[in-house]
């Protein structure tokens, strides 16, 4: 039997690691048996010993730790590996991991475990259950007194504007800090070769679906958490989403790659010399944005500046790929409590113009009314036939239509800078960061 000093240490780290994935387990199966609307996402992570690590990581697909920090944090509490692993579970269903955009890094991460923190916190559940220090309670006193739900974006905002100096900072990252951020860069494609943020959105829409049916009474003592899902399932609905929703088929003048058969065509190249057999469809049918309206609120509540990078990003957006036809119908309507103009774009080349020269008109009331009103009148006029749908930028402090239109529509507001309570429940909501319409031209970059 081989018993050198190199397969004693092999055998007791086999022997360590072992013990930290029965840890792990356990406190997986703990997390299920108390919260079982977390059934997918707790499940959805292996686990991984990685010396490296300075305590425990998730790249969103496996867990990563350093099996002497996992031992001792053990040995304080099981606890302390509940809310971790928590924690990290957290992270990913919140999308964190993706979505940090151009923030400063080091304040993004202590952003995001200051809201982890404070869903745990605030839910009443034995397993997770540590009391926050004084110190942590007047953090999230404070925060609440300027952010209604806190969200790492918010929190974001609010740590920027502290001001703190260093030590200010290292002892909120030493209050708050829990994981090992590095693994956050790693992104790949899962096994279902599902994008990681993709894949997580989806849990997370799967999540909010069981705390409201199945798994109620258990959600009773997490609605800290589940407000936060909520918010976030609602802000996840990105324009890209929306966008499709105005798209339709349409044949387009263009050679269809789908129908070409290569072989035939090859094979009449080299029978009759320059005779193909057969040729590539000219035309094919696309799905592409070809009608729909933005409105925009001009109300004196409504910043000019922030309309402007609005219509930019949208613009910006639209770009993108093949999103648009050749042709087609937009129309960019100004209104605050009554229409103030309405310019129709056919091409990329008119936006385009409309952008470089655009001018706030209004600067009145606000009512959303008489908007929806004139797109009745136009669709009546003949100016629509296929309107799939209406983005209404605002702030929200306005009368809304009682009725529901015969197009989707959605209505776009600045985080901070909008009320978003009164939206009709058959509209959707869109919060942006007011940081996703800082200038972005020097990288290229639309993050709506």
């Amino acid at each position: 039997m081989d018993t050198s000093p190199v397969r004693q240490r092999q055998l007791e780290e086999l022997d360590m690691v072992s013990l930290c994935v029965e840890i792990l387990s356990d406190a997986r199966n703990e997390l299920y048996m108390n919260m079982k609307f977390l059934d997918v996402a707790l499940s959805s992570l292996y686990f991984e010993a990685d010396p490296g690590c300075s305590t425990m990581g998730t790249d969103g697909y496996g867990i990563f730790y350093r099996p002497e920090f996992l031992l001792s944090q053990y040995q304080k509490g099981r606890v302390l590996i509940n809310r971790a692993y928590l924690h990290m579970v957290l992270h990913c269903l919140f999308c964190h991991l993706d979505t940090r955009g151009k923030r400063a890094e080091d304040y993004w991460n202590l952003a995001c475990d200051i809201a982890i923190e404070s869903m745990i916190d605030g839910m009443y559940v034995k397993c997770i259950h540590v009391q926050p220090s004084p110190f942590r309670r007047e953090i999230y006193l404070r925060l609440s007194k300027e952010l209604p739900v806190l969200t790492a974006g918010g929190i974001y905002r609010q740590l920027q504007q502290m001001e703190m100096d260093e030590r200010q900072y290292l002892r909120l990252a030493a209050e708050f800090c829990i994981d090992d951020h590095r693994y956050w860069k790693q992104d790949r494609k899962g096994k279902s070769g599902t994008p990681r943020q993709k894949d997580w959105q989806q849990k997370r829409e799967q999540m909010e679906t069981n705390m409201e049916t199945f798994a109620r009474e258990a959600a009773e003592d997490s609605k800290e958490l589940m407000e936060q899902v909520r918010a976030a399932n609602r802000e996840g609905y990105d324009y890209r989403t929306f966008l499709k929703k105005f798209s339709v088929w349409k044949e387009e003048m263009e050679t269809d790659p789908d129908s070409f058969d290569y072989g035939f065509y090859a094979y009449g190249l080299e029978l009759y010399g320059n005779m193909p057999l057969i040729e590539p469809q000219e035309t094919r049918e696309v799905f592409r944005v070809e009608e729909f309206v933005i409105v925009v609120d001009t109300s004196m509540s409504c910043s000019g500046e922030l309309v402007k990078r609005f219509l930019e990003e949208t613009y910006g957006v639209l770009s993108e790929g093949e999103s648009y036809f050749r042709k087609i119908n937009i129309h960019i309507i100004q209104c605050d409590e009554k229409i103030q103009e309405d310019h129709v774009v056919t091409s990329r080349e008119e936006m385009e113009q409309y952008l470089e020269h655009f001018t706030v008109r209004g600067f009145g009331g606000t009512d959303f009314r008489p908007a929806f009103t004139y797109v009745s009148a136009l669709i009546g006029r003949g100016e629509f036939h296929k309107l799939k749908g209406l983005i209404y930028f605002t702030d929200g402090e306005g009368i809304y239509p009682v009725k529901r239109p015969p197009y989707e529509t959605a209505f776009v507001f600045i985080r901070g800078k909008g009320n978003d309570s009164e939206v009709p429940p058959w509209a959707i909501r869109i919060m942006l960061e007011p940081e996703d319409l800082e200038e972005k031209e020097e990288a290229g970059e639309h993050l709506l």
